[in-house]
């Protein structure tokens, strides 16, 4: 059932993405042992668009090389929003992961 508006996702990244400087200088407050994400939206369902990074289209670097698994307990109530809301509840979440400890990479 396609969606009516936009969907925030969230993808585990392998750890491996750390040894990249980029994405360890976006995340100085980083707690070693907590996860790395990477935070997005779509117009798509999250399954379908992580399916998209994997294959190269439209992919992120980090989400393509280093992607896992999305995390929908993250994700799963930002659903179905006008893409102004979305953009602006994917900038907050991102804010939120990290000041819990999260290293997030967000476009």
């Amino acid at each position: 059932m396609p969606s009516s508006g936009f969907n925030l996702y969230v993808v585990l990244l392998d750890p491996d993405v750390l040894q990249h400087k980029r994405f360890r200088a976006a995340n100085p407050q980083h707690h070693p042992g907590k996860p790395c994400v990477y935070v997005g939206r779509t117009g798509l369902s999250p399954a379908e668009r992580f399916a998209k990074h994997r294959q190269g289209v439209k992919a992120n670097s980090y989400v393509r090389r280093y992607g896992i698994r999305l995390l929908p307990v993250l994700y799963r109530r930002f659903a179905n929003m006008p893409r102004a809301e979305a953009d602006r509840m994917e900038k907050r979440l991102a804010v939120t992961l990290r000041r819990h400890g999260y290293a997030v990479w967000q476009k």
